[in-house]
């Protein structure tokens, strides 16, 4: 996939931008991590355009400071849209994603086709709360993500640099995405989602990993009994992150949905 940098609201922002593939437009909204790259992008490219950004405040975008919240980050990619001539697309929202995915469904229901939510945050149960990732070490925070830990596909997509620079820019990564993330998830992700969900009129398919332990599964049946026109698929031998511990299956979850 090409990165290129766009201009939102006349040079507000600027928004980095990943970009490749051809067909319908497909915009992959990322989790608090950021773009994690992988397999799962390029096979999403084979069947659809995909329009993978950064949000204001993760990589190379910047702007963050003018997003008060979550509403404000919907309204934002409304704009992204408008600036990449998307009237509507396909949506693929991933943990905070997921929930940037739901509020701009919510928001304007023509501007997205079908929707797609990974893992989502955004609801809230007293009775079993979301992790607060804020406080895990690294250690432990990989250890609530994957499944395992230990496997090639992880190991690839969070492997440690070698050298000494590349530690220090892979903790300043974290801390930029962590704080950034912060500002729409913390102290808790229930920022009134569960008020606007019954908005949402996409046909929207729910992915979660049966082993999650940030965002325990037993959400799917949460965001589907406010969904109207939702189904769920629950990925077994993976967590948080099923397009990098699962990609085959992921995809092909995802590609037969949005084709229909």
């Amino acid at each position: 996939m090409e990165s290129r940098s766009v201009k939102i609201r006349d040079g507000l922002f600027n928004l980095e931008l990943l970009q490749g593939g051809s067909g319908d437009p497909l915009l992959f909204l990322h989790g608090s991590g950021g773009v994690r790259q992988g397999p799962y992008l390029d096979m999403l490219t084979e069947r659809f355009t995909v329009y993978a950004p950064s949000h204001p405040g993760f990589g190379d975008s910047d702007g963050l400071e003018r997003i008060d919240d979550i509403i404000d980050l919907a309204l934002f990619y409304h704009d992204v849209m408008d600036e990449l001539g998307l009237e509507s697309a396909h949506i693929l929202g991933h943990s905070l994603g997921g929930m940037l995915g739901a509020e701009l469904a919510a928001l304007c229901s023509h501007r997205v086709k079908r929707l797609v939510l990974s893992n989502p945050v955004g609801l809230w149960r007293d009775e079993e709360p979301v992790v607060d990732f804020f406080a895990l070490t690294p250690t432990e925070y990989l250890d609530h993500m994957l499944y395992d830990v230990d496997s090639p596909a992880a190991k690839e997509a969070f492997a440690t640099p070698e050298s000494r620079e590349g530690v220090m820019e892979a903790m300043y990564q974290r801390l930029q995405s962590f704080s950034a993330a912060g500002k729409f998830l913390w102290p808790i992700p229930d920022k009134g989602l569960k008020r606007r969900i019954h908005r949402i009129k996409a046909p929207t398919l729910i992915i979660w990993g049966e082993s999650d332990r940030l965002v325990p599964p037993s959400y799917a049946e949460d965001f589907q009994s406010k969904i109207a026109d939702s189904t769920v698929a629950i990925l077994s031998e993976c967590a948080h992150v099923p397009m990098i511990e699962k990609p085959e299956e992921f995809v092909s979850l995802v590609t037969e949905f949005l084709k229909d």
